[in-house]
């Protein structure tokens, strides 16, 4: 008797076992549709062979690049006060003016701010149509 690493005894002698065929396609490798169409085996990919059963297949997403941060930019938050000094000073005078309403306060600081980001600096032409919307026109920063 020799011992193989497939059993002792006859039969094989050290040969491999013979595959199981696939349960699939029954080990063609192929499989046929309604209308005549041949495609690879699903199962065993062509190989005719039946699959290893590994049992459970943990399909969690454990690579390391599934937790790395997107790709996405940051949400960038609101402006909420000129950057530039004519801004920020107009914008301080109307804050301060006891005269105009809040609702009026916010509209027009909020004007400076999109004029600033289209402009880059609020324009003389700008400064002097927003002072005299607001009444400020004769008073100076």
């Amino acid at each position: 008797m020799t011992n193989s690493r497939f059993g002792s005894g006859g039969g094989g002698g050290g040969r491999f076992p013979e595959p199981e065929p696939c349960g699939v396609c029954g080990g063609d490798g192929h499989i046929e549709n309604a209308w005549g169409q041949r495609a690879k085996c699903p199962s065993c990919h062509g190989s005719g062979k039946r699959r290893a059963d590994t049992g459970f297949h943990d399909v969690t997403k454990t690579k390391e690049s599934h937790h790395r941060p997107t790709n996405r930019a940051a949400v960038v938050e609101k402006q909420t006060w000129p950057t530039s000094a004519e801004g920020m000073a107009l914008a301080k005078q109307i804050k301060e003016s006891t005269t105009i309403p809040d609702a009026t306060k916010e509209r027009v600081t909020r004007e400076i701010i999109e004029h600033e980001s289209t402009h880059g600096q609020p324009t003389k032409t700008f400064l002097k149509k927003v002072r005299k919307e607001t009444g400020l026109i004769g008073q100076k920063p």
